[in-house]
């Protein structure tokens, strides 16, 4: 879905203004959450053009053009994007959501069950467990910038054993840390880093082995901070879902994003 085509509106919550974006409609709402320091477009570009659906994305605090605050934390984006569901007075909703999103995504699931009929879980970089290894290397971008100017963080990056292991392993992933070195304002960068990165969702195993909604979880291969058998493990927890696999964003991103639409529009359309 083309980014232009949504409604940005403030939300605000706890005495900030958080970006909201909405395709608006009557369609079936989907609530569609971005991944760690990303924003509404990379929700929209992964999301099918269907005004069968509508789309809303909240830009977490931190992120894109919500204000910062002093509170960063998975538990609290959850009860904001639970707070814009019941602001809305929206009926049950698809949720679902990319890396941090499907961490969002599966908390409210556990949390909120009336707010949710069905959840999408793409490139999951949690299951349950906080601090998971795989998103090392955001932690340690994240640790580099509060010590270091941002242009010798990046040096120093560049020449570290995880640079080398993402570029023969994981460009994309690479490429992602790369630009939070650029990512501006570098203070709010490094504080979602070192604080979101070590979090996680908050749930256990058994809460996610009692959701009775449909479920989709993508994955991709070639992808480190978030491992296929991540996905595997959430698609055997949860009763019903399906796992699909989509070509690595790495390898051919329009290929990847073909991938992502149709399997979501698949998923959507019964609904």
């Amino acid at each position: 879905m083309r980014f232009d085509r949504l409604r940005r509106f403030d939300f605000v919550r706890d005495g900030l203004a958080l970006a909201a974006y909405d395709s608006g409609g009557d369609g079936q709402p989907v609530v569609f959450q971005h991944g760690l320091c990303g924003d509404a477009r990379q929700t929209a570009e992964a999301f099918p053009d269907d005004a069968v659906f509508r789309l809303i994305t909240l830009e977490c605090r931190g992120h894109g053009a919500s204000q910062v605050g002093d509170v960063f934390s998975i538990a609290t984006f959850v009860e904001d994007v639970a707070a814009l569901i019941d602001h809305l007075g929206l009926p049950p909703v698809v949720i679902g959501g990319i890396s941090m999103g499907a961490a969002i995504a599966s908390r409210i699931a556990v949390r909120r069950p009336e707010l949710v009929r069905g959840l999408v879980l793409a490139r999951p970089a949690w299951v349950v467990e906080a601090a998971p290894a795989n998103m090392r290397p955001n932690l340690e971008v994240g640790e580099l910038l509060v010590r270091l100017s941002p242009n010798e963080a990046r040096a120093a990056f560049e020449a570290s054993p995880t640079h080398a292991l993402l570029a023969r392993e994981a460009p994309d992933n690479l490429a992602s840390l790369l630009g939070f070195f650029e990512r501006q304002p570098f203070v709010a960068t490094s504080a979602l880093l070192t604080t979101i990165s070590p979090d996680g969702p908050g749930i256990a195993e058994a809460d996610l082995a009692n959701l009775s909604v449909p479920t989709l979880v993508l994955a991709t291969g070639q992808d480190f901070i978030h491992p296929l058998g991540h996905a595997e493990l959430l698609a055997q927890l949860i009763p019903g879902a399906v796992l699909k696999t989509l070509t690595p964003k790495g390898v051919d991103k329009p290929a990847y994003l073909a991938d992502f639409q149709a399997a979501l529009l698949a998923f959507l359309k019964d609904f």
